[in-house]
């Protein structure tokens, strides 16, 4: 096997020039890289990955902690992480966590891998657990949650925001018997659309229910309850929940979905879009939120200081049929 040393020689370069050819983010000249590039070809030489974390201590790997993918919103953000990091010179490294299991007991886990820092995208943690892992010098980002009283950065879509446009919608299409379908108690996203939606709403909130998790099953299951207060609008906390709820409705008694009851949801899953649905939802800027998550990893791992204030990006209202339609 042809080592750094052994090309190294034969250039007649430093080791170190070699491992700087091989990395995006050094600083080399183009012509060197290129020249150490053509000569490891020649030669058969790959860089070793593992060899290089343990000589500079940082492994580029970046952890990635999700579940919850019975909802298309995760899978649509891994198709756009993945590839932006990867872009960024990082490598990812995928953490299952089940629906409702608590990363504390996890992290002692990921703390086993040597990863330069993680990405808690779809788990819940507790602000004890998640001060304890930044105090312990490791990097981590919350990406679309929020832990009160955590000192761990956050980048989110303004879900307050978004739930005052879907309320302000409602009402400009004449509804006036709104009500809520909110997610598990224990995330703040669905916590924050709530209290967006109810102040918005005020007087004309007049029932709520809670999904068990964020699924269609929960959606429709949860939905056939809030049908006996006969609503005429429901924002849920987001779409795959709308979509149970869509097919729900159309199934309860004197409930014709959309005429009589209007839907929206949250997020803009591909499924929103589809025409036996076509879901009135506030789009999250995914991409805008990815490169502000990768913007706050690189400056956490340069050692710059970043305020763990959360980064609430603005979401964009999509009207479709699933609100529209003029009520009875």
């Amino acid at each position: 096997m042809v080592t750094a040393r052994d090309l190294a020689k034969r250039l007649g370069v430093s080791q170190s020039t070699i491992s700087r050819a091989f990395s995006e983010t050094a600083s080399i000249d183009p012509t060197m890289r290129l020249r150490v590039h053509e000569a490891a070809r020649a030669v058969g030489y790959t860089p070793n990955a593992i060899g290089r974390a343990l000589a500079t201590k940082r492994s580029a790997i970046i952890g990635l902690v999700m579940g919850g993918f019975q909802n298309p919103f995760y899978a649509m953000l891994l198709d756009l992480l993945s590839p932006a990091l990867q872009s960024a010179g990082f490598q990812t490294l995928l953490f299952n966590v089940a629906p409702g299991e608590q990363l504390d007991e996890k992290l002692a886990l990921l703390g086993q891998y040597n990863t330069d820092a993680v990405i808690i995208a779809s788990a819940t943690i507790s602000s004890q657990m998640a001060n304890r892992w930044t105090q312990a010098g490791r990097k981590a980002v919350l990406f679309n949650r929020l832990v009160p009283g955590s000192e761990v950065p956050s980048v989110i879509c303004n879900n307050a925001l978004g739930a005052t446009q879907i309320a302000e919608h409602f009402l400009a299409q004449g509804r006036r018997r709104f009500a809520f379908l909110a997610g598990p108690a224990d995330t703040a996203t669905s916590n924050a659309r709530e209290r967006g939606f109810a102040q918005a709403a005020g007087a004309h909130l007049i029932a709520s229910a809670r999904a068990s998790e964020y699924s269609y099953e929960a959606g429709f299951a949860a939905a056939r309850a809030l049908a006996a207060r006969q609503p005429d609008a429901v924002f849920c906390a987001n779409d795959i929940l709308a979509i149970g709820t869509i097919d729900a409705l159309r199934r309860a008694p004197g409930h014709q979905t959309v005429r009589n009851v209007a839907i929206a949801g949250f997020d803009d899953i591909p499924m929103a879009a589809w025409p036996g649905y076509g879901l009135t939802t506030i789009r999250q800027p995914l991409p805008a939120m990815v490169a502000a998550t990768i913007d706050v990893l690189r400056r956490s791992l340069a050692g710059e200081a970043v305020e763990s204030a959360p980064i609430a990006l603005p979401g964009a209202l999509i009207i479709r049929a699933s609100s529209t339609e003029t009520p009875p």
